[in-house]
């Protein structure tokens, strides 16, 4: 049984007991989260639309944290400009408790 989720801008196709990396949610560490925005569930039969619209994904927070930094370089030639700048993303890590269909 799988379901696709959206959240953060992002889809993500997730099972129950998978860990995956989500924007930054703003909730603690070992926090429960659920997941409305549903926009498919396979268990026998593919549901979408609204046949999902009352499905559910609860999940647990793992941790919080900021990605592996990502340079960002902008140059011009001829005419002396460079820029350099750092970006780290901030993430949630959850693991994925259960489907509700």
């Amino acid at each position: 049984m799988y379901a696709i989720i959206a959240t953060g801008g992002k889809q993500y196709k997730v099972e129950e007991g998978d860990i995956i990396y989500v924007e930054k949610l703003g909730v603690e560490a070992g926090e429960a989260v659920t997941f409305d925005d549903v926009l498919a569930v396979k268990a026998d039969e593919l549901k979408v639309g609204s046949d999902v619209k009352d499905a559910s994904v609860s999940a647990t927070v793992v941790e919080n944290g900021k990605g592996k930094k990502v340079i960002v370089y902008k140059y011009k030639r001829k005419t002396g400009y460079h820029k350099k700048n750092g970006h780290r993303q901030l993430y949630t890590k959850v693991k994925i408790e259960k489907i509700n269909a």
